[in-house]
């Protein structure tokens, strides 16, 4: 009898797990549309991971030192179709990042923003970031209509 109701509660879990995801935020829950950030920086590590890839960037103060800025892109598959992959940006690699502060400005532990165009040392610019992600229309999209 008991293990009856524990193979049926394993195949409940089963049929269920699958339609557990974690929850994806929309841009106006984490970023603020009024706080445009420019950061130029140094990359120190790519994060290729869904939802969102992560660039962190190190950018120098103006009275030296230096703040690490995390910037979120769109998905990893998003990023490749716009040219953005592994072996195009690595650490190292100098950029410059347009995009929105995060409303949460305690930098802990990095600074966030969301980033939309990213600008290589040669002068190629890309779109960094997600269509239909809430962030304000300023023509960076190339899906905007």
């Amino acid at each position: 009898m008991m293990r009856g109701a524990l193979s049926r509660f394993a195949c409940a879990i089963l049929l269920v797990a699958p339609n557990i995801s974690p929850a994806h935020h929309a841009f106006s829950a984490e970023f603020d549309p009024d706080s445009p950030v420019k950061l130029q920086g140094t990359v120190t590590r790519v994060q290729w991971i869904n939802p969102h890839a992560w660039i962190h960037i190190e950018v120098p103060g103006e009275e030296g030192g230096a703040t690490e800025w995390m910037i979120e892109g769109g998905t990893p598959n998003a990023l490749m179709r716009t040219g953005i992959n592994r072996k195009s940006l690595p650490v190292g690699s100098e950029i410059v990042v347009t995009g929105y502060q995060s409303k949460d400005r305690s930098c802990r532990p990095a600074c966030k923003a969301n980033g939309r165009d990213m600008t290589f040392a040669d002068g190629r610019k890309l779109f960094m970031g997600s269509s239909g992600t809430g962030a304000p229309r300023d023509g960076a999209d190339p899906n905007e209509r």
